[in-house]
């Protein structure tokens, strides 16, 4: 009896940069896309400068740091729209693809099939949060719904910016090379691991919500590899920054229209570490209900 091979739809899903997947084009590739995203960010933020004094353009960046206000969440989001296009820009100078091939065939289908449960997950999930003494209430609800359609459109950028930088362009790029595991998975997400270790909000916690952010992408991966497009693993991303975004979110960490925040010492890890046991459990149910949605 042969044994059917997890990953039949990655050759498929990678298909697109075969002919363009060579090491120093790769390479290339990414230095374009963070070079393009710092100059497209920074450049916007100069021409905000120049229509604002001084003053209201430094509050205006340390809303964005924090991200603790309605506005400087919604820019900080924002910012993500020069990411997406980056790659874009990218992937069509330096390869001659566009968008499509980097999503994959059926990733809106699959979005959509996907997101509605996981949002209903985290939903359902919610309560359970609240019974926790360290969580209280933060936005008024009427404020999260005046800010929701210019804040939702947003947050889908983000999530797409992510998961087609990290499992497009390079899950592609590298699974075209090698159908190892250890290549297409485990290098993009170690990178976006590190891109996400912030010594400044955790100090020697760090490494933990890096480590987190590490399995978050071998699990998108996973699932991008299983089905042959991007809408699974844009799901579980939707609805993982939809629920510490806007319902149950980190006090001093993108929580400008958080519900409820949770206010715990980020750098004493036994603070930290229940917490991030309960991501952890929330991460891998929302991988296995995305599986069973899509029967991969």
């Amino acid at each position: 009896m042969t044994a059917v091979a997890p990953y039949p739809r990655l050759s498929q899903f990678s298909a697109p940069a075969r002919n363009s997947a060579e090491i120093w084009r790769t390479l290339a590739g990414v230095v374009g896309i963070s070079v393009l995203y710092m100059a497209f960010v920074f450049g916007a933020l100069s021409a905000v400068a120049k229509m604002m004094s001084e003053f209201e353009f430094a509050r205006l960046v340390a809303g964005m740091v924090g991200a603790s206000t309605p506005v400087g969440l919604s820019l900080t989001l924002a910012t993500f729209i020069p990411m997406l296009m980056a790659v874009v820009l990218v992937a069509k100078l330096l390869h001659g693809r566009d968008l499509s091939t980097l999503t994959g065939r059926g990733a809106l289908r699959d979005f959509v099939k996907v997101s509605a449960p996981l949002l209903l997950l985290v939903l359902l999930m919610m309560p359970l949060s609240l019974l926790n003494p360290d969580v209280g209430a933060a936005t008024p609800f009427a404020v999260l719904l005046r800010w929701l359609p210019v804040a939702l459109p947003l947050l889908l950028i983000q999530v797409t910016a992510e998961e087609v930088v990290f499992r497009g362009y390079l899950l592609q790029q590298l699974g075209v090379r090698s159908a190892r595991p250890l290549v297409w998975m485990a290098l993009p997400s170690a990178l976006f691991g590190v891109l996400h270790y912030a010594p400044g909000d955790f100090g020697a916690n760090a490494i933990w919500p890096a480590l987190w952010a590490f399995v978050f992408g071998c699990l998108a991966a996973d699932l991008t590899a299983r089905t042959g497009n991007l809408g699974a693993a844009l799901a579980m991303h939707f609805a993982t920054n939809f629920s510490s975004i806007f319902l149950v979110g980190l006090y001093g960490n993108l929580d400008g229209l958080a519900l409820y925040t949770l206010v715990i010492n980020n750098r004493d890890l036994a603070s930290l570490a229940p917490y991030l046991a309960t991501d952890f459990v929330g991460m891998l149910v929302s991988w296995l209900l995305a599986r069973l949605m899509l029967r991969v």
